[in-house]
């Protein structure tokens, strides 16, 4: 007998050689009809497969690994169909990705949007046949042969281990058979090289949509061949897929490189270059906002303004370790006066500059220094997109130098800060990602150990739910990279909290401690937003546009009905800016109509309408954006709304 480990810790004994179809069954009914794999030990399987025992968890489609089994299922589907219309195609890989699926083809014409049609068409028919995914393993020699028309299958199979293949090493393919219904062996209608694990058949598909083409080199190396990249999307039920495709149609209207141009925020003209935007009246009048509340709340926390020029010598990014490990993301250098320059890719070398310009003491400890400081990462033009991803960025910087016994309190106390000045910007549902110690890395692993505990013990403390990324920390230490979900469930992530032993050591920092003698101090990266230009992208698309009062560029447009209410216009827009709000006169020779229209296209929060009544009554006419319409609104009650809503915040 076999005995299993279910979640809750019952034991399931069932005799040895158990598939994963009879592990689920054994457990109920109702699981074995939904079950698409069995985890044992963290291991997946087939449900075909022979499931050895251990701690088992049955995988359905609504998990995230089902999904990723019914994309990954899916995108073989794709292959299958591709080659059944274009015999010669040559497939070169088809992995699942995040909400969905690609495979990568070398044909001799690129597809276009009606093959598109033709291939989904096909990978229909396919789930249709109910095609069963059988697994088999194979000899490196076997696999070679078996490819020996599909050079990129060939070419995965001969990167196995030259070491691991003359030991006998195997690869396993899928073949994608018929439903066996037929008498004898069912027969072979597709085999790609894959690890799996699979749906058991094409029946359990069928909730997807082909979204898009791309070109893609081989390998991601753009000396290799350009292969044509067809995308898209598969879930566990339509209604699945229909709300996914909704989210998309949401994420399309809510773009904020589009609501950038329709609100005239900001533009990246071609002339100044890829991925460098330039901030329009509106767009910089926010970021204003949002930088003057960053301040204000940093200022309250206790933290000190330092300033950081945007180039430097060579020396000090190698004395931080940034040209050895970091030069690839960093813009090329250029020679001045003798010296190597470049600019700078992070603001932390700067402020242990500051740190180390004079002597410290243990009683200046924490030490909070803090920077809206540009720097510059040579992001490659292919990943640019919009201010979520740019060459020049400035990040609301932050670096606390302290004692060893104050990293815990610290952490904590910033992890909250954190969270309360994300929490005003309207965004409240968390998720964080501890990331440890690289492969590459520097300093000594107790050193990593103690600080990763730190930073999992400030998570504790807040709440957070979060997974570890086990070896995704930076060169130079283990980190927090705090995840928001938008408006319609998407993630981002946003702020970065590490602790950092290297730097305070590669620029030999000490302060004087309580006994007299020197210690070394730690140090804490944190960039709060991530980045001005990143962060205002997200707040645009999680409020479609619609800013909230407090950092709308205009808060109240007037609309005078007639020329002869212009004068009260003025007083109104007077009277409010006295206040301290942001108002406009729209005081074109349009309908009141299209002065409406205007105002709602442009976001604009309140659209205060004023006519005769209003000029002898001092009352305005309010429509707001919402769909709000209320008439006779004296002024003192206007100015009361606005205020309060403005303190409201978030």
């Amino acid at each position: 007998m076999a005995t299993y480990v279910l979640p809750d810790g019952t034991e399931l004994d069932l005799p040895a050689g158990a598939t994963g179809l009879d592990v689920a069954a054994a457990i109920g009914p109702g699981l074995a009809r939904a079950a698409l794999a069995v985890e044992s030990d963290g291991e997946l399987y087939d449900l075909s497969r022979e499931v050895p025992p251990g701690k088992i968890r049955v995988i359905t489609g609504d998990s995230e690994e089902g999904r990723e089994i019914i994309r990954h299922s899916t995108s073989h589907v794709l292959a299958q169909a591709v080659t059944d219309l274009h015999p010669d195609a040559k497939y070169a890989i088809g992995p699942a990705v995040e909400d969905g699926f690609y495979y990568d083809f070398e044909v001799e014409t690129p597809f276009a949007d009606e093959d598109l049609e033709r291939i989904e068409a096909r990978m229909r028919e396919i789930v249709e046949e109910g095609q069963v995914f059988r697994r088999d393993e194979l000899s490196v020699p076997e696999g070679l042969e078996l490819f020996e028309s599909q050079p990129y299958k060939r070419e995965i199979i001969e990167s196995v281990d030259e070491a691991e293949g003359a030991a006998g090493g195997t690869v396993s393919v899928y073949r994608n058979c018929g439903d066996g219904d037929t008498e004898g062996e069912p027969e072979l209608r597709f085999v790609d090289l894959c690890r799996g694990p699979h749906v058991p058949d094409t029946s359990r598909l069928g909730h997807f949509k082909l979204m898009r083409t791309a070109g893609a080199y081989w390998r991601g190396d753009a000396s290799r061949q350009q292969l044509q990249r067809i995308y898209g999307t598969a879930w566990e039920s339509k209604k699945a897929l229909a709300e996914h495709l909704h989210r998309l149609e949401e994420a399309r209207k809510r773009d904020h490189r589009k609501l950038g141009v329709e609100l005239d925020l900001f533009s990246f003209p071609d002339v100044i270059g890829s991925g460098l935007p330039v901030w329009h009246p509106k767009g910089g009048l926010v970021r204003r906002i949002i930088e003057e509340y960053s301040r204000t709340e940093h200022e309250k926390a206790g933290y000190e303004f330092v300033v950081s020029p945007h180039i430097a010598k060579g020396d000090l990014f190698t004395t931080s370790g940034h040209l050895t490990w970091y030069r690839d993301s960093m813009f090329p250098g250029m020679e001045l006066e003798g010296a190597e320059y470049f600019l700078k890719p992070m603001n932390c070398p700067f402020h242990v500059l500051i740190f180390k310009s004079r002597t410290r003491s243990y009683r200046e400890l924490p030490l909070r220094l803090f920077e809206f400081g540009t720097v510059y990462r040579y992001e490659l033009s292919g990943v640019v997109h919009g201010l979520t991803r740019v060459r020049g960025l400035t990040q609301d910087d932050s670096h606390i130098f302290c004692a060893r016994e104050q990293i815990v309190p610290e952490l904590e106390s910033l992890l909250g800060f954190v969270l309360r000045l994300l929490r005003t910007f309207g965004l409240g549902e968390f998720e964080a990602t501890l990331s440890t110690r690289p492969e590459k890395y520097v300093g000594e692993p107790a050193d990593w150990d103690e600080a990763t505990d730190a930073l999992e013990q400030a998570l504790r403390s807040q709440g957070i739910d979060y997974v570890v990324d086990e070896g995704g920390g930076a060169f130079y230490a283990p980190k927090i990279d705090v995840h928001v979900k938008d408006a319609i469930g998407r993630k981002w992530q946003l702020s970065t909290l590490q602790v950092d032993f290297q730097l305070p050591q590669r620029f030999d920092l000490t302060y004087a401690g309580a006994d007299n003698k020197e210690h070394r101090p730690y140090m804490i990266h944190r960039a709060l937003f991530g980045s001005i230009e990143r962060f205002f992208g997200i707040l645009l698309e999680h409020y479609a546009g619609a800013l909230p009062l407090w950092l709308a560029p205009v808060q109240a447009e007037i609309v005078p009905v007639a020329d002869r209410h212009l004068d009260y216009a003025a007083e109104v827009a007077e009277a409010l800016r006295t206040a301290g709000h942001r108002v406009d006169v729209n005081d074109h020779p349009e309908t009141v109509g299209a002065k409406l229209r205007t105002a709602r296209l442009q976001k604009i929060p309140y659209a205060l309408v004023v006519g005769d009544a209003d000029v002898e009554a001092g009352t305005v006419g309010l429509k707001t954006r919402d769909g709000e319409d209320e008439r006779d609104v004296p002024l003192d009650s206007l100015l009361e709304r606005l205020a309060r809503e403005t303190a409201e915040m978030a």
